[in-house]
């Protein structure tokens, strides 16, 4: 029989990732602190539960895709949640782009209760989750990856294990730092091309094709050509993301001048009203800059 599935968090992403697991023959619980986001999933068979405990109860493997390290610290620990109700021998995946050592505690607790943690956040936005193609890097116990892996396979094309617990999240901090300043040379480079009274589109046609090349340049460098902010990734995630990145390099004694550069200009974004939006947003503090 396969596995049961339990998937808490069912926003832009998770609700495409549910239903991948769905779609692969799983029986799947779910909760979303909205209810109506559940709906479709619903609809197609997934049964919906009135707290993250009760999914854990009824499912041999937990995921969770919410929102902040305190979202993803409450559904773990809270009195009832998922730590007090995971079945014996289960897997917990929490998918969150979240803290590295909040993903040790988390493993550490669940080892305590007879169950397995494993941190596996991914990349490759909304594009990458409704095509079932993410990158997903795993931190945690070996034998527990293998038992989780043919359902991150429903959900992923690229799925690699890091190490130990905190591995996962500490390579999406990579991904992330990685994002934050190519974003930053995506919108200057077409803030360039334009002053220069180039076409954008023709410009990105020619340098999308060489060393610049990037699904940021290409996909979200023609977004930004057309104003197009709509999310495939808010900009209040981001912006928490690159966060945590700068705690966990001050803590490792690191400094890292673009990301901070990179995280004040997306704060400017979320002070101007704009944190709903998609990363590509970015290209507005450029307009702003010369207007």
């Amino acid at each position: 029989m396969q596995p049961k599935v339990g998937f808490i968090g069912l926003g832009i992403m998770g609700q495409h990732m549910a239903g991948h697991t769905l779609a692969a023959g799983h029986e799947l619980h779910v909760y979303n602190r909205t209810r109506s986001k559940a709906k479709t999933l619903v609809e197609r068979g997934a049964v919906l539960h009135d707290n993250p405990g009760a999914v854990a109860a009824a499912s041999d493997i937990v995921i969770t895709m919410v929102g902040y390290p305190a979202d993803v610290e409450a559904v773990y620990f809270e009195a009832g949640g998922i730590l007090d109700k995971a079945r014996p021998g289960s897997v917990l995946i929490d998918m969150t782009t979240s803290s590295p050592a909040l993903a040790e505690r988390i493993a550490e607790a669940a080892s305590e209760r007879g169950v397995t943690a494993l941190d596996a956040p991914v990349s490759g936005g909304d594009v990458g989750a409704r095509e079932a193609k993410l990158a997903i890097m795993v931190g945690g116990d070996g034998m527990a990856f293998e038992q989780a892996s043919p359902v991150l396979r429903t959900m992923g094309a690229n799925i690699a294990h890091m190490g130990a617990a905190g591995a996962g999240q500490h390579t999406k901090m990579a991904n992330q730092i990685a994002i934050a300043s190519t974003m930053l040379a995506v919108a200057e480079s077409i803030t360039y091309a334009r002053r220069a009274g180039l076409d954008p589109d023709v410009v990105l046609d020619v340098i999308g094709t060489g060393a610049a090349s990037s699904f940021l340049l290409n996909g979200l460098g023609r977004k930004m050509i057309r104003e197009d902010f709509a999310p495939g990734f808010f900009v209040h995630h981001f912006v928490k993301d690159m966060t945590i990145a700068l705690e966990e390099a001050a803590r490792m004694g690191l400094d890292l001048p673009g990301l901070e550069l990179a995280r004040s200009l997306y704060d400017r974004l979320v002070s101007d009203g704009f944190g709903e939006e998609g990363t590509q947003a970015l290209y507005r503090v450029y307009n702003a800059i010369h207007a």
